[in-house]
């Protein structure tokens, strides 16, 4: 067999809980979960801001500042 099959999975997970400790792969797993779904609420705010779309108006003059340089 070239691939994993079930027993290394197995094996795996054993060895990974062994290692970290439920709590802390409880842990890990809300923190995922909470960054996945910060990502995506700021994938949904891009794509509403997107869909507004910004008019700007060229024909309006702006005056000159009282601060501006003067020779």
């Amino acid at each position: 067999m070239a691939g994993l099959s079930i027993w290394h999975v197995i094996i795996f997970a054993i060895v990974v809980i062994l290692l970290f400790g439920t709590s802390k792969l409880k842990n890990i797993g809300k923190d995922v979960g909470g960054a996945v779904k910060d990502f995506k609420k700021s994938m949904r705010d891009e794509d509403n801001a997107l869909s507004e779309p910004k008019t700007i108006d060229h024909d309006e003059v702006k005056k000159p500042s009282e601060t501006s340089f003067k020779s």
